[in-house]
């Protein structure tokens, strides 16, 4: 089968890492060395402060850093950022390039939590961990100096997912009243048979076989996953969500795992934005400063969140 065109800059990046054989064959502990050791760029976006706490969370501390843009005269709008990773890899340190660059573009505080990872913790520890920390900022907001009645959640692929899973519990046990999910090239779905993901088994940064070895390491210490907080996709109801900006790439197998979603939540009435990138892999907001498509992305993203900021909205 023959899959969509990345764009110019897109197909250079990704192959400027080569032939990489497929993350069961190199293991976890390389996939996972590999990310963490790739160096940070150099120019990115500066912050009036970054601070770094601890949250008592179920399965001990759960660090937090909050990154703030600006000084701001008053309480601060501010974003949840879960980092994606398809749950087994990542960090506030690898993923600290996208966490700068949505407090940048968003004019909000972000607040990236290092919620445990599987196989060692299997589901729903990052569930639990991402759920704590978010009742711990809205808790604490005026002490943060941030505004609980402007919290969002954001994350990217697994992130993704676990967004969409902190908005549903939010509603679900009447915690803290989000204001915005956002949703980039998310992990919402266990459906192998998605169209995309069949017709593109060889995709650029996430391979089909990539994304099996992944669920199999997530599943290893639960099982199937069943629960709609761990897979949002099972949900039956999507009524009463806060608005949705969600983000996809024409060139990421698991593209329709977030447009299906994102057209539920339209038909359930929540307001949602969906845009889809053409020329553009899984990922891809990660490090958007490679990309002409990530960079206008990032700078979408955060012109809906300033707006959404600017006009609030009851829901």
């Amino acid at each position: 089968m023959s899959s969509p065109a990345l764009d110019p800059d897109a197909a250079a990046r990704a192959a400027s890492f080569g032939e990489l054989p497929p993350m069961r064959t190199r293991g976890l502990a390389a996939v996972r060395a590999g990310l963490e050791s790739a160096p940070l760029p150099e120019n990115m976006p500066p912050m009036a402060s970054v601070d770094d706490f601890t949250v008592d969370g179920p399965g001990g501390p759960i660090p937090v850093r909050i990154y703030r843009p600006t000084r701001a005269d008053g309480p601060a709008p501010v974003l949840m950022h879960f980092h994606g990773g398809g749950l087994v890899m990542g960090s506030n340190h690898s993923f600290e390039p996208m966490a700068r660059e949505l407090a940048a573009a968003s004019g909000a505080a972000v607040v990236a939590v290092d919620y445990r990872l599987a196989p060692e913790c299997p589901p729903p520890a990052q569930f639990d961990d991402c759920y704590v920390a978010t009742e711990w900022v809205s808790r604490n907001a005026s002490e943060l100096g941030l505004d609980a009645e402007r919290l969002a959640v954001v994350g990217d692929s697994a992130g993704g997912s676990l967004a969409a899973a902190v908005a549903l519990a939010a509603r679900d046990r009447g915690g803290p009243r989000l204001y915005a999910q956002v949703l980039l090239y998310p992990g919402l779905d266990r459906d192998m048979a998605a169209e995309s993901i069949v017709s593109m088994p060889d995709a650029p940064m996430l391979a089909h076989e990539d994304i099996l070895y992944m669920h199999e390491l997530a599943d290893s210490g639960g099982g199937a996953p069943h629960h709609p907080y761990q897979v949002p996709a099972y949900c039956a109801d999507l009524r009463g969500l806060p608005p949705a900006i969600v983000a996809t790439g024409g060139c990421d197998p698991i593209r329709d795992w977030g447009e299906r979603y994102a057209a539920r939540l339209r038909d359930a009435g929540v307001q949602t934005t969906l845009t889809r990138y053409p020329g553009i892999y899984h990922g891809f907001m990660m490090r958007s400063d490679t990309t002409a498509r990530g960079r206008l992305a990032m700078a979408e993203t955060g012109a809906l969140l300033r707006a959404k900021f600017a006009y609030p909205l009851p829901f």
